[in-house]
């Protein structure tokens, strides 16, 4: 059956995108998301739960070895 134009937007209506609700990390002050763990710092409510910068120390490292192979 045909729908009217009116009826197809109404049900539509609800299917705009919303923006992400950002916040800034207290530590380091990068946007993250509400409730995450923040990718910059590696911190989350106020603890230190990664080490991101030995995490890129390692990821260089590997990358190290494979351009010399």
């Amino acid at each position: 059956m045909r729908h009217t134009h009116g009826h197809t937007r109404n049900r539509r209506s609800h299917h705009a995108l919303e923006a992400l609700p950002l916040v800034k990390c207290d530590k380091c002050s990068a946007m993250k998301l509400n409730h995450h763990l923040c990718e910059a710092c590696g911190t989350y409510n106020g603890r230190v739960l990664i080490d991101v910068v030995a995490k890129l120390a390692k990821k260089e490292q590997k990358r190290k070895q494979a351009s010399a192979k």
